[in-house]
């Protein structure tokens, strides 16, 4: 397993005033930050990788789809090709960086609907750019984890079946999917059973707790799930996703109003401490 950190809980856009944080992180026993890729360029990724490179930090990447004008999924052409442009800015910031994996919700624009589920003709052009982006990916050393998220922010892949039917639809190696387990305590009546059934395809763990705080203080089952994941055999990245009220934007994205966390070292060093206790427990329970 390798542990990780979104960094959204520090900023939307890592600059060189972050790094001192990070440094923390690397202190506390994270292997990686998982890095926000919502503006900028790809120069200034990779001077960001050459900073975490000197820490020994790897690195994933999050990227969404900005909004419906850049919508890969839609059935105008000239929208679709601005989403499809979209998501080969956001892989190109993501291999200037030395990313391991291209991650987040990029397949529809967070909020907005169409007042029904999936369409045919969305995941039909969906699949289509994500095919061509996991090929490129591939080509640079990268895979792709599509994160789902749940029905109040999107209605295009909400439960683990709809994601497992997803990657089998788009069919490619390097086409992965993001399990989040705040996302399934909402859309998922079993998170464990939930998990096995896309567990062939999955490529990042997030570890976020019900209110999107210290994992461990919430009532999400991390035991169960964790057992869950090493019974897969996965053992990559297990990443921490919180959030706090401190960054407005990031506030307003993630509907957050409220401290769910009392300072940021609390945050990484409980949080890092827990995630490898239930990791640890959950390999001794299946080796008994």
């Amino acid at each position: 397993m390798k542990l990780g950190i979104n960094l959204l809980c520090l900023t939307d856009f890592v600059t060189e005033e972050h790094l001192p944080a990070i440094s923390r992180i690397k202190a506390l026993g994270y292997d990686g930050v998982e890095v926000p890729v919502l503006s900028g360029a790809p120069e200034n990724y990779d001077r960001l990788g050459r900073e975490l490179d000197s820490l020994g930090l790897g690195r994933c990447t999050t990227s969404v789809v900005p909004s419906p004008d850049a919508n890969p999924l839609s059935s105008d052409a000239l929208i679709r090709q601005r989403g499809r442009d979209h998501l080969n800015w956001a892989l190109d910031c993501a291999i200037a960086l030395g990313a391991e994996s291209l991650g987040g919700p990029i397949h529809a624009p967070i909020g907005h609907f169409t007042g029904s589920g999936p369409s045919e003709t969305e995941i039909s052009y969906g699949a289509e750019a994500h095919y061509a982006l996991a090929e490129r990916a591939a080509a640079n050393g990268l895979y792709i984890s599509l994160e789902h998220l749940n029905r109040f922010e999107t209605h295009f892949l909400n439960t683990t079946l709809q994601c497992r039917d997803y990657a089998r639809r788009v069919d490619h190696p390097a086409f992965r999917i993001m399990y989040d387990t705040f996302h399934a305590n909402i859309e998922e009546r079993d998170q464990v059973a939930a998990y096995e059934i896309v567990a062939p395809h999955v490529g990042i763990v997030h570890v976020s707790e019900n209110d999107r705080g210290i994992p461990g203080r919430g009532h999400i089952d991390f035991g169960a799930i964790l057992r869950a994941v090493r019974r897969s055999g996965y053992d990559g990245w297990v990443t921490l996703e919180a959030f706090g009220a401190g960054l407005p934007a990031i506030a307003a994205a993630t509907r957050v109003w409220r401290p769910l966390f009392p300072n940021y070292e609390t945050l990484f060093s409980e949080s890092a401490a827990f995630i490898r206790r239930v990791w640890d427990a959950a390999g001794k329970e299946l080796a008994a």
